[in-house]
C-alpha cells in the first residue's frame, strides 16, 4: 500500500467584490497550492468555519498562513491609531488566528508567507509596522514594481537559525509585495532574516518544530532557496504524520 502523502491546509483569502461571483467567494493563487506539491505534499483550502479549527487540525500535517491584499487591525496588536492604507478583513483574520494557535499549540509546521508571517508575529504578541514608506528611509521598493517571479532585493540571513540550516546561504534574493512588516518581534520568535534596510524579512518560533515565517513569496520558487523553503516544510509534515 503506497504511503500518505502529507496534507498541507491552506488557508484561502475571502472576497466579497462582485467580480468572480455576485456572491461572497473564497481564493487562492494556483502556485501557492503547485508549490507544495511539486515537493510531495497534498494541498487543500481551508473556508473561514470556526467552528471546525479543531477538525481541520486533526485532518491537517501542516499549515501555510497565505498573504493577501489586506492588513490585521492594529488593535490586535496595541496601537489605537490607524494608518490611512490599512484594509483588514476581520473574520479572516480571526480565523487564521484561530488556526495558527492551534497549530503551534499541536507543534505542527507551520510557514507564514507575506502577510501570514506579520500574523505569525502579532498572534505570538509582536506589533507591525503599518505602512513600511511612511516609517523606513529606503531606496528598497519593498512592493516591487517588476513581476513578482524575480527577485525585488536581496535579504540577508541570520546564521544558526533554522531558515540559514535550510538555504544553506547568508544571502538570498527575494521578491517582495507589501507594504507592512514586523516591527517589534514577538518576544518568542527570533528574527532569521533582514532586508539591507534593516527591515525585518523572516521570524521563527526556537523550539518548534517547524514555525517559520517569510516576508516574501517563496511558492513563486523564484530562487533554489524558495524551493529548499519549500521541500524542508513538507518534509516537516511528513515527520509530524509519522510522529
Amino acid at each position: 500500500m503506497p504511503k500518505r502523502l502529507p496534507i498541507i491546509g491552506f488557508t484561502l483569502d475571502y472576497e466579497t467584490k462582485p467580480t468572480y461571483s455576485k456572491l461572497p467567494w473564497y481564493a487562492i493563487r494556483e502556485n501557492y497550492f503547485t508549490s507544495v506539491s511539486a515537493q510531495g505534499g497534498i494541498p487543500i483550502g481551508l473556508p473561514h468555519e470556526m467552528g471546525k479549527v479543531n477538525h481541520y487540525l486533526d485532518l491537517i500535517d501542516a499549515l501555510v498562513i497565505i498573504g493577501g491584499d489586506f492588513d490585521i487591525a492594529p488593535h490586535l496588536y496595541g496601537q489605537n491609531t490607524v494608518h490611512e492604507t490599512v484594509t483588514t478583513k476581520t473574520s479572516r483574520t480571526a480565523f487564521e488566528w484561530a488556526l495558527t494557535e492551534g497549530a503551534i499549540a499541536r507543534n505542527m509546521p507551520i510557514l507564514g508567507i507575506c502577510g501570514g508571517q506579520q500574523l505569525l508575529n502579532v498572534v505570538l504578541g509582536g506589533t507591525l509596522i503599518q505602512h513600511v514608506p511612511d516609517a523606513i528611509d529606503s531606496d528598497i521598493a519593498h512592493e516591487q514594481p517588476n513581476p513578482r517571479h524575480e527577485v525585488g532585493h536581496t535579504v540577508n540571513i541570520v546564521e544558526g537559525t533554522l531558515l540559514a540550516r535550510i538555504v544553506g546561504k547568508t544571502e538570498i534574493g527575494v521578491n517582495s509585495a507589501h507594504h507592512q512588516a514586523v516591527e517589534k518581534p514577538s518576544p518568542r520568535m527570533v528574527v532569521n532574516a533582514h532586508a539591507p534596510d534593516g527591515l525585518i524579512e523572516g521570524i521563527e518560533l526556537p523550539g518548534h518544530p517547524f514555525c517559520l515565517g517569510v516576508q516574501w513569496h517563496p511558492e513563486y520558487n523564484v530562487t533554489p532557496a524558495d524551493t529548499a523553503i519549500l521541500a524542508a516544510f513538507v518534509t516537516a509534515a511528513e515527520r509530524y504524520h509519522n510522529v
